[in-house]
């Protein structure tokens, strides 16, 4: 082990538990030889030497999975390039069904492994027995067995990816605490350690449950808090097979591993324990909780019905080890947007050794070239926002997330704790009429409304069938389509991006053409170099030197990071947030100008008022900006107006819209509209792994002029190389049919892709699908258009139909059933 603490470094890791010495193992591995890693006592010691180790691959998320993948493989060959053992063994894992709920969650998951190329096999009951015969399966509906999952040693297997990092140039030091960072003008210039002073610019925190408070001392926000976590070690069980797979029982809340002979099991509690809520110990190393066989006791009553031979097992060890958990259940990636080259690496939610390859890989690269390898947005840092910065709502949060890690994974499911945090000046009138509310980054926002004199209540009932709002949203789509709609999106995110140089500084980083007479608004991407789409917002220019920028309220903070990060050096601009300051009522629908024209004095017709243009205005005595845009496909206008007048025009709006079928809509209707208009969603139809020629928008990309924008060299490369995927539209004639995303695309037999979003369009009356459809060999419209297309859903193949054009078009009275 080197001894001698340098004096410079390129990067600096903070933190020797799997995922800091993953990251040092591929920085090295990148060729950055002159990687440091400072842990303060000893590798592993922190939560890493007493994690379960056990190691699945699936998740929702395609790139998740493709990440958990790079794990096992790399797992698999790390012992013969180090020397060093890591108790890996790929020994498969079985998960088990014990409803016919449950069973169809898990055909779900077979049908998105099947998407993602994982090899994920149902099993009858008898057959799980077979592979793992000390359990019962009175209960099983079935199961699922993933043959490539398996288990790690994880303090072994930290030792190796050490040793690896070291053998690549590396440098390790234990018994070395950080005790400050040295940052001058927003800049980090280097890092304090009671050994001595290293300078640096680059800091990777990998360190666990310290991390929230270590960055908070730096203006670093990072969303998790420690829960206990208990899990039970037997003695050696006779007859127990060596080859056993991992098992995971989630309808008993309970997994399984075996270990030296005898079991591994913990669990999933609803209830867990929050622990170090006044700080962590500061010298809480190779150090476990006190037992708690009491909590546990639930969990174990559980397993005993499932493994009968627990009862007379003798037990070692009741394993209580706290753990870092995020008030999403994801782990946490990425750079800082407060502190530029503060890099995160943290929050692993007890999947850290199955993550730990593959996020320190993702974190490597995107330290060593500026951008990850591929989309890791529901692991990035940048998806936390302003209610994130609370502690006890972190908390709160995070308590609902992890008791519901085995509960059924519901479509469209809320979380209920931390409610209502964040509201608009509407919420109290829209809880009067009926809305049955979701949430988002803190935001109260209107799911649907019920018809409160019909008896519907306003609360959402789960299934994979069409839940119990679909009647409601349909009416909802119906007003869209035949008079109007007010919906409430105020929590829309609202910037101003103001200075001489603004338009310099957005023609730069937007791809569409921005350089517009002012009251024009400008839909736009924003690329990296990959081509790959960042943003998607719209701007307003509303003077010669100022854009008013809205995006969607999960991308508040990405956005603002991504644009002000991306302002060319010395140009004379500022980016200020503006969400909290204003109120949006959007209104939509065939009725919406008469409905406006009621309300004003000033012209909204046509002519005076055309699309893609904005205008001030005055509704009931309120000045506000009328912005003439649509994400539903039909005639209509987004009012943002501050805060203090939101009721006001409500009011007003409401009144006037009597006569013109107005009612109020929420955010499911817009997503049943905008999937028949054939509009995108960022952070699931488009994002930093598609480009707009891959996505259909390249209509929104300035390349017939000659100015330079972010991206511009890899689209030109592309237009001119031709593409390997392009995103369609799918639909089924089966109304009953459920489309979620990750369905499995069938191109005349062969698997093309996966949905990415799907729904129901209620005018065409078809469930509704988006995905990209793949071909190394190229791919354009007419390769798309020729094929004979299924979907797969729950491993059923479903015939269905392929589309490039918008399914429903007012302009051109088109609709496409």
């Amino acid at each position: 082990m080197t001894r001698i603490l340098p004096t410079t470094a390129k990067a600096v890791i903070i933190g020797g538990g799997i995922v800091g010495c993953s990251t040092a193992y591929h920085l090295a591995k990148l060729g950055w030889r002159d990687t440091v890693l400072l842990e303060r006592k000893k590798l592993t010691s922190g939560t890493t030497f007493h994690a379960a180790g056990l190691v699945g691959q699936l998740r929702s998320s395609a790139n998740i999975t493709q990440l958990l993948g790079y794990s096992v493989d790399l797992y698999d060959r790390l012992e013969e390039e180090t020397g060093l053992g890591t108790g890996w063994k790929m020994n498969g894992g079985l998960r088990l069904a014990c409803n016919e709920e449950r069973w169809q969650e898990v055909k779900r998951q077979a049908t998105t492994a099947q998407s993602f190329g994982l090899d994920m096999q149902l099993l009858s009951p008898n057959e799980a027995r077979d592979l793992w015969p000390l359990m019962t399966v009175d209960d099983v509906v079935g199961a699922a067995f993933l043959p490539t999952d398996g288990q790690a040693n994880p303090s072994d297997i930290t030792q190796a990816l050490a040793k690896g990092a070291r053998m690549a140039g590396a440098k390790i030091f234990e018994d070395t605490l950080v005790t400050d960072l040295r940052i001058e003008d927003g800049k980090i210039k280097g890092v304090q350690t009671d050994h001595g002073f290293i300078e640096c610019e680059i800091v990777i925190c990998c360190a666990g449950q310290w991390s929230r408070e270590f960055a908070a001392r730096f203006g670093v926000n990072i969303p998790l808090v420690s829960l206990q976590h208990q899990y039970l070690i037997t003695e050696p069980i006779k007859g127990m097979p060596r080859n056993l797979p991992t098992l995971r029982d989630p309808d008993r809340l309970t997994y399984y591993k075996e270990e030296v002979g005898g079991l591994v099991m913990g669990g999933y509690e609803p209830n867990p324990v929050s622990w170090a809520t006044d700080g962590i110990p500061e010298d809480f190393h190779f150090s476990l909780l006190q037992s708690d066989f009491e909590h546990f006791e639930p969990m174990m009553e559980l397993a005993l019905g499932r493994v009968p031979a627990l009862e007379t097992a003798g037990i070692k060890e009741l394993v209580n080890g706290p753990e870092s958990f995020t008030p999403d259940g994801n782990f946490i990636l990425g750079e800082a947007p407060e502190l530029r080259n503060f890099f995160v690496g943290t929050g692993f939610n007890a999947f850290g050794i199955a993550s730990g390859g593959g996020a320190g890989m993702v974190l490597a690269e995107w330290v060593a070239k500026g951008e990850p390898p591929y989309d890791i947005w529901s692991a990035d840092i940048r998806r936390f926002g302003r209610v994130h910065f609370d502690t006890d709502w972190i908390r709160t949060r995070t308590i609902e997330a992890y008791g519901k890690h085995y509960t059924m994974a519901w479509p469209h499911e809320e979380n209920k704790s931390g409610r209502p945090n964040r509201t608009s000046p509407l919420y109290g009138r829209l809880k009067e009429a009926g809305a049955c509310f979701g949430e988002k980054m803190g935001w109260e926002r209107p799911n649907w409304f019920a018809d409160l004199d019909a008896g519907e209540v306003p609360a959402d009932t789960y299934s994979f069938s069409h839940q119990n709002w679909f009647s409601a949203v349909a009416r909802e789509h119906r007003a869209v389509r035949e008079a109007a709609v007010l919906i409430d999106q105020t929590s829309f995110a609202k910037y101003s991006l103001k200075g001489p140089d603004a338009e310099a500084a957005l023609g730069w980083i937007a791809a569409n053409d921005v350089a517009k007479p002012v009251g024009s608004l400008i839909y736009t991407q924003m690329l990296n170099d990959r081509g790959g789409i960042e943003c998607d917002l719209t701007a307003a220019r509303i003077a010669k030197d100022e854009y008013y920028i809205v995006t969607g309220t999960g991308f508040a903070t990405h956005d603002f990071n991504w644009i002000e990060r991306n302002i060319p050096a010395g140009l004379r601009v500022k980016l200020t947030e503006r969400t909290t300051e204003l109120s949006v009522l959007s209104l939509m629908g065939p009725n919406a100008r008469n409905v406006l024209e009621k309300v004003t004095t000033d012209d909204v017709s046509h002519a005076g008022f055309p699309f893609a243009t904005f205008k001030e205005i005055v509704v009931a005595g309120c000045r506000l900006r009328a912005l003439r845009i649509t994400y539903v496909g039909e005639l209509g206008w987004e009012l943002h107006l501050p805060i203090k007048d939101a009721g006001t025009v409500y009011d007003a709006l409401m009144a006037a819209g009597q006569e013109f079928g107005l009612i109020n809509a929420g955010y499911r209707a817009i997503e049943s509209c905008r999937l028949e208009k054939g509009y995108r969603a960022w952070g699931a139809d488009i994002g930093p792994d598609h480009t707009p020629l891959e996505a259909g928008l390249g209509w929104a990309v300035k390349l017939k002029t000659p100015h330079p924008f972010k991206g511009r060299a890899a689209i030109e490369a592309q237009k001119s190389k031709g593409l390997t995927k392009m995103l369609a539209c799918f639909t089924v004639d089966d109304p009953e049919v459920v489309l979620l995303g990750r369905e499995t695309i069938y191109r005349d037999g062969v698997r093309v892709g996966w949905l990415s979003s799907g729904g129901y369009g209620h005018t065409i009356a078809k469930p509704i699908g988006y995905g990209y459809v793949r071909n190394s060999a190229g791919v354009d419209a007419d390769f798309v258009k020729s094929g004979s297309y299924e979907l797969d859903v729950a491993l059923t193949r479903i015939p269905c139909k392929v589309h490039l054009e918008p399914l429903y078009d007012p302009g051109v009275s088109r609709i496409k059933r």
